[in-house]
């Protein structure tokens, strides 16, 4: 069980997040000072510019930024701290980590298109579980896949297919039963409904608001998608240079927009925009 009796699943206090200088790169700073809370049961909505720390904090959240990799430039929490379910992120150790990456599911961006293309989607599914006990009872490994398979809206005859096999839409839900099979106390999506079609789009929005029902996990989504975080999130969060620019529900932060970043996405929903293209502001995500 995690610590959940925590008021506050995901509080941040004035976090930082950094990209330590590799090569001839300068060290560059994704995010600044970033405060923030989700209760319990809670979906926070996440918007920004190209470069606003979206991605970055996605990675931090999700705990794939402290799994030991070789090659990548990671970010490090430099100032402030993240607490998640009663974890402080800032120097997590490896011997917490596995327990922490138990209770908190993610979805990365382009999940539907990274999918292992030499297994099944029942393979798939399993893994996050066979990761951790490769013993596990194979009778109710194959009832909890099944099961997550039919939650995301799937037909059970898709277990034995492989991702070249399903549409863009079909690869999106195995990769959220995936993120959600070891039922998290939270999700962190980034960009869920991107780059598949608009009814599909609908469709995901809404299997997450229900899975969320059903669940009761808290949920950061980030998405450009108005219409898609106007379905699924309670309240919205605008990144903007790595700043917080605005929170509050779509309404609140759209009606009255003072920070220049949001009144140009207030102008952008006046124009009938749904989706809203990033404005390129950084190098980073």
């Amino acid at each position: 069980m995690p610590r959940a009796a925590h008021r506050y699943p995901i509080v941040l206090s004035d976090l930082s997040i950094e990209y330590p200088a590799h090569g001839a790169s300068p060290a560059h700073v994704a995010l600044h000072g970033l405060s923030l809370t989700i209760a319990p049961g809670e979906v926070l909505g996440m918007l920004g510019s190209a470069g606003s720390g979206k991605s970055t904090l996605a990675k931090v959240l999700s705990g794939v930024a402290f799994e030991p990799r070789t090659g990548d430039v990671r970010p490090v929490i430099t100032g402030g701290e993240a607490t998640v379910l009663g974890h402080q992120l800032r120097g997590l150790s490896k011997r917490k980590l596995p327990e922490y990456l138990f209770h908190v599911g993610y979805l990365p961006q382009d999940a539907a298109s990274t999918l292992p293309a030499d297994r099944t989607v029942a393979e798939i599914v399993a893994e996050p579980i066979l990761e951790r006990d490769r013993r596990y009872n194979r009778h109710a490994l194959t009832t909890r896949v099944a099961t997550m398979i039919d939650g995301v809206r799937l037909p059970l005859g898709m277990l034995d297919r492989f991702p070249y096999e399903l549409s863009g839409g079909q690869r999106q839900r195995v990769a959220l039963a995936r993120a959600l099979v070891l039922g998290p106390s939270v999700l962190i999506a980034d960009e869920p409904t991107a780059g598949i079609d608009l009814t599909v789009r609908d469709a995901v929005a809404q299997l997450i608001r229900d899975l969320r029902e059903q669940h009761t996990f808290s949920a950061i989504i980030i998405s450009h998608d108005l219409p898609v975080l106007r379905r699924t999130a309670d309240r919205i969060a605008v990144l903007d240079k790595g700043e917080l620019a605005a929170i509050g529900t779509i309404d609140e932060v759209f009606h009255d927009p003072r920070h220049p970043y949001v009144m140009a996405l207030a102008g952008a929903l006046d124009a009938g925009h749904a989706v809203i293209d990033e404005l390129d502001s950084g190098p980073l995500a």
